[in-house]
């Protein structure tokens, strides 16, 4: 995916670290292969700002992607209607799988 953005692709990540192979885009930002990479979350949380202390074609902001007046609303209603949802002894909207072990 990296090669394909090429040396004038942006990755640009707001969703979650995990999404991204961190070192696989280190290698990429430091050989071109990719102009550059705005990223607000990281596979490893907070991100370790040395890993990209060299680069100049990478901008880190503190996982705020989501800091909009509008999103914060509907991740309000989303948990409000869960609790309504719970109590009322209903199917939860967004349910949180059981982790085994």
């Amino acid at each position: 995916m990296l090669d394909a953005l090429g040396p004038d692709g942006v990755l640009v990540n707001v969703a979650r670290g995990s999404c991204v192979d961190g070192d696989a885009l280190i290698t990429a930002l430091k050989n071109n292969t990719i102009g550059a990479a705005g990223l607000d979350c990281h596979a490893v949380e907070p991100a370790s700002p040395d890993l990209y202390d060299s680069l100049d074609n990478v901008a880190l902001t503190p996982h705020m992607g989501s800091a909009t007046p509008e999103s914060r609303r509907k991740m309000s209603d989303m948990a409000i209607d869960n609790l309504l949802a719970h109590f009322a002894g209903k199917p939860l909207l967004t349910p949180v799988p059981e982790i085994p072990g």
